[in-house]
């Protein structure tokens, strides 16, 4: 299902709640189809604009976790790239020449599994694919995320990316606010939850 309406014509996940809800909200993030996890919204525009801020700001933190094929990488690092969105092809690429929007996220290995490692990734900010983009680019693509180069896709075409946790300051009292979404319960995603825990 898309969080918002899109060329498809399918009912999207703002539609339903506009419905359900009955009164006008307001999208603050987006997550792309195939991907799990947290999605924020509004009930009023003086609420959008302040939490806006806070995401171009880069006091908005947003943490992921991905389940990554295995690849030569630190066990903690930090990625950054300059990233062009590809509008007829519905991805992005990594620039080596240094043009488009620069994106960083940091990322920590939490476990290796036999063929996966599991990541929190956090980002500030989030352009379009931008965590798909970028950890394909630095040789470990998501699991099943086939247009970034996986091997494999999953038969419900989800990919191992799941929007975690977010924090920000509340809109209104400036209280810090921290929101956490669990992890599906298909595929992997049970050993994943297990791994998490006992890293804890």
């Amino acid at each position: 299902m898309p969080v918002q309406n899109d060329k498809t014509g399918d009912r999207s996940l703002l539609q339903y709640l506009k419905s359900y809800c009955k009164t006008e909200l307001h999208l603050i993030n987006r997550i792309d189809r195939p991907v799990s996890g947290l999605v924020l919204l509004t009930k009023n525009s003086k609420a959008h604009e302040n939490l806006i801020h806070q995401q171009s700001s880069g006091t908005f933190l947003k943490s992921y976790i991905a389940l990554v094929e295995k690849g030569e990488i630190p066990d903690q690092g930090i990625l950054q790239n300059f990233l062009q969105k590809d509008g007829r092809q519905k991805k992005s690429h990594i620039n080596s020449e240094q043009q488009g929007n620069l994106c960083e996220l940091e990322y920590k290995v939490i476990h290796q599994l036999d063929r996966y490692l599991i990541l929190e990734v956090l980002i500030r900010s989030g352009k379009f694919h931008q965590i798909r983009a970028q950890l394909a680019y630095a040789g470990v693509p998501v699991k099943a995320d086939v247009k970034y180069g996986a091997k494999r896709g999953n038969p419900d075409r989800s990919i191992g990316l799941h929007a975690w946790k977010y924090q920000f300051k509340h809109p209104s009292s400036g209280e810090a606010m921290l929101f956490e979404a669990q992890l599906p319960t298909n595929d992997l995603w049970p050993i994943v939850q297990q791994k998490i825990i006992d890293h804890v």
